[in-house]
């Protein structure tokens, strides 16, 4: 979860103290030398320029939450991203913190307070977050569903966040706008899903109406012999699905293996698997914003009906999860 430091940051207390005076300041920042992140606050300016919006966003973090009032909590997809989870089509233009108390958010133009009552937070870096669970349900009142799953399952996944905690954080937002999204939200989450593409898959096939498939099956053959893992699956059919994205192969390789081998190795699984009777349906980034994988779906669903396979497969258990430390407020 670390990330980048507050050593980053520039600040002018600081280097006023270091013999620094204003003028000087001044220069570094309007030449080359320096960014201003906001009023005090600066970075070098060739750092600044190698980081993406995601790093940007953190070293704003850095900029702005130690210098808020005490118990300032990072939440919303700051805290996402502090978390260190993959975001999907989320704005980055404010900070977004909240406060353990009813009243007195506002925006800035870097900057969003939030009021709201809250039980317990983690310390990440040094700063104040939201806990997982409820960093998920702030989430999915406030972004759009197909953004707030890819989010929310990864951060059920690497933080073990049960349907408990995520039930015990819609109860305390049970007020507050957004909930009935939040409640949509938390019933669709899959913490086996293993990327963006697999839960925005999840979400497509969802809105084109298949049946919901099964995450992360491991798949034998009848003799019990493990021929590989599928992203999905559907329960009682011989139909299996693999969403392509462009890392895939690159997840396969091991150290001195060439992709051509890791391409090879994963046609070999497939021909074992349609050799045992399995259906293998395959799509892309650019399947996601069409029809075309739920007709392939729909077709090898028809199929499977008068077809046989000779195998079975098991939802493969989920990873352990990250340790974090909640503080109880």
């Amino acid at each position: 979860m670390a990330g980048m430091g507050m050593s980053d940051v520039r600040r002018r207390g600081a280097e006023l103290r270091r013999g620094h005076s204003d003028e000087e300041i001044r220069r570094r920042y309007t030449g080359t030398d320096w960014y201003r992140l906001r009023w005090g606050a600066y970075v070098e300016r060739l750092r600044y320029a190698e980081l993406d919006a995601v790093g940007r966003h953190r070293m704003l973090i850095d900029a702005i939450v130690p210098t808020m009032a005490e118990g300032t909590v990072v939440s919303h997809q700051s805290a996402a991203l502090i978390y260190g989870i993959p975001l999907w089509q989320v704005p980055l233009d404010h900070v977004l913190v909240t406060r353990n108390r009813r009243s007195g958010g506002r925006i800035k133009s870097d900057v969003k307070v939030h009021c709201a009552p809250m039980d317990a937070v983690v310390e990440v870096d040094g700063l104040l977050v939201t806990t997982p669970a409820r960093t998920v349900v702030d989430l999915a009142r406030t972004l759009p569903f197909e953004s707030t799953i890819v989010m929310g399952d990864a951060l059920v996944r690497d933080f073990g966040v049960s349907a408990v905690a995520l039930a015990a954080e819609l109860a305390l937002a049970r007020s507050r706008r957004g909930v009935a999204a939040a409640h949509r939200v938390v019933s669709f989450l899959d913490g086996h899903s293993e990327s963006v593409g697999e839960s925005r898959s999840r979400v497509m096939l969802a809105r084109l109406g298949v049946p919901a498939p099964i995450c992360q099956g491991n798949v034998f053959t009848s003799a019990h012999k493990l021929l590989g893992r599928v992203d999905f699956s559907f329960e009682g059919t011989g139909v299996l699905c693999e969403f392509d994205g462009r890392s895939k192969y690159g997840r396969l390789l091991r150290p001195g293996r060439a992709a051509g081998d890791a391409v090879f190795a994963e046609k070999i699984r497939e021909d074992a698997m349609r050799a045992c009777g399995f259906q293998l349906v395959r799509w892309t980034w650019q399947d996601l914003t069409t029809e075309h994988a739920a007709t392939r779906i729909r077709a090898a669903l028809a199929r499977d009906r008068s077809t046989s396979y000779d195998g079975y497969v098991v939802q493969a258990p989920l990873p352990p999860p990250r340790p974090i430390a909640i503080q109880h407020l």
